[in-house]
């Protein structure tokens, strides 16, 4: 069955790299307009403006949105003993409450269109299970999104508004394999666990979240699909 979203209009925050450039790519593919919103663009979701800004324009520019792919995130590796309160708030702001913000204002316009529409949400596995020490933050805003993604799943459903998560495990972006010494010393020892023995490829996200933007997934709404190479088998 080929997909195809050429009426589609999709939101993909932090699309400018990694896992959100993955999606990208894989919406544009199947014929869906894309826009574009990352840090690096402009707009900051965890700013109640900047989304606003960000809806307004897609809407101006594309007529309204079918899907939104929360995907913006950050991940500072730091034990909570050094962890500031102000560096937490940061990882918070930008993790959960920018797919908040973002799910308010896009579902908003979903539901004055009257068609419904998908929202996905890209969690982690770490909304399951801890990778690491050093994550509490991180960890604490995943779980966060994916308590999220299940009642507001239920609260749009009645508009025909579909919520569903990924869960990535380890992928090979740049913002994993240009990290720390740190960041690498945890992610090979993170990668002996993997059954799979590699990492993820952002494409291999991308291809999912095709699945949950299409018809393919019409019977699904507040789960969450993890795509971790089987890590959490270990």
């Amino acid at each position: 069955m080929n997909i195809d979203l050429s009426d589609k209009v999709a939101i993909v925050t932090g699309g400018a790299m990694g896992i959100g450039l993955g999606v990208v790519k894989r919406l544009e593919e199947a014929g869906a307009k894309v826009k574009v919103a990352d840090k690096t663009l402009g707009t900051d979701v965890s700013s109640e403006e900047d989304v606003k800004r960000m809806v307004e324009e897609t809407v101006a520019e594309f007529g309204g949105i079918d899907i939104l792919v929360n995907n913006a995130g950050i991940y500072p590796v730091k034990p909570v003993e050094q962890m500031s309160a102000e560096e937490f708030d940061k990882v918070i702001a930008v993790n959960l409450k920018g797919v908040f913000l973002c799910t308010k204002y896009v579902s908003e316009q979903m539901i004055k269109q009257g068609r419904g529409g998908k929202i996905i949400n890209i969690t982690s596995i770490d909304a399951l299970h801890p990778s690491s020490v050093g994550l509490a933050h991180y960890d604490a805003s995943k779980h966060g999104v994916w308590g999220f993604t299940k009642n507001v799943a239920l609260e749009l459903a009645p508009h025909k508004i579909w919520v569903n998560a990924i869960a990535p495990g380890a992928i090979e972006t740049p913002g994993v394999t240009q990290g720390k010494p740190l960041d690498t010393a945890i992610m090979e020892k993170f990668l002996a666990k993997i059954p799979m023995k590699r990492m993820g490829q952002p494409d291999e996200i991308g291809k999912v979240a095709l699945f949950l933007a299409s018809d393919m997934s019409s019977y699904m709404t507040g789960s969450q699909i993890v795509v971790d190479g089987g890590v959490l088998l270990s």
